[in-house]
């Protein structure tokens, strides 16, 4: 595996840095990205130490459009060959839609979605020249659910990126690449802080908040099996299954109680 890594963007905390501690774990060599440059090398020491594997990381923000291009060229002038592609970045916008300037809804977009089509998209020739790859988008359970009333665009992006996951598997799974949509539930991160809706995390029960290793260690394993999608814990299992086949007004009565402030009028 010497020249073969293991990418993972939004790698410096939560479900990225859980699933590049399981990757590692594996003996996968890694590329890590995220904002914070200094976090990422004392995490790739960490890493080197425990698992002895290799680690580079390259610190970047995929709110800009020419990343993507940034990262795939720092891992062709470093012979880096992407043999799995972690799709993980990503935050919440917490203040309501029409009041959020366009330019950060834009930004959202690329971090969430464009940019993952984008580092597929210039990852995707050299999985198929070697008809091997794995590809993990991290998605949501908010994908299934109901429209909420904060982060207006987090679920239907969720959603998009669930079949754009499908479309890889329907254009490539014949050359031995596989796309797995990760969608967990509330996972306990800095996500929530960073985005503004701690408040709304703290008020949900206990029994739907998972930690973010177990997240990793059950999305690892859903991808490498080839699973198209996978929805974390039987707790959110059964979830996605009422979510799939009640009705919406029943759905957003149960929201209010399990899921505080994202059914709130």
């Amino acid at each position: 595996m010497d020249k073969s890594y293991a990418l993972i963007t939004g790698a410096s905390s939560g479900i990225g840095l859980e699933i590049a501690n399981n990757l590692a774990s594996k003996g996968y060599n890694l590329i890590l990205t995220a904002r914070r440059e200094e976090r990422l090398s004392n995490i790739a020491k960490e890493i080197i130490n425990k698992f002895d594997v290799r680690v580079d990381y390259i610190a970047c923000d995929l709110s800009d459009i020419n990343t993507p291009k940034e990262i795939f060229d720092f891992c062709n002038i470093k012979n880096y060959q992407v043999e799995i592609l972690i799709n993980n970045a990503g935050y919440g916008i917490k203040t309501p839609f029409h009041e959020t300037p366009m330019e950060d809804e834009e930004d959202f977009i690329r971090v969430l979605a464009t940019s993952v089509i984008a580092l597929t998209k210039i990852f995707l020739p050299s999985m198929m020249e070697n008809q091997n790859g794995k590809i993990m988008i991290v998605s949501s359970v908010a994908s299934f659910s109901p429209p909420s009333a904060i982060q207006a665009l987090y679920g239907p992006i969720k959603t998009f990126m669930n079949r754009f996951s499908d479309s890889i598997n329907i254009n490539y799974n014949h050359l031995g690449i596989s796309s797995t949509a990760l969608c967990p539930g509330f996972t306990v991160t800095e996500f929530h802080t960073a985005s503004g809706v701690q408040d709304e995390m703290d008020r949900v029960p206990s029994f739907l908040k998972f930690s973010a290793e177990r997240v990793a260690k059950e999305g690892v394993e859903a991808m490498f099996a080839g699973k198209p999608i996978y929805v974390p814990t039987m707790t959110y299992k059964i979830l996605v299954f009422m979510l799939k086949n009640f009705p919406e007004s029943l759905l957003s009565l149960f929201g209010r109680k399990l899921a505080p402030g994202r059914y709130d009028k």
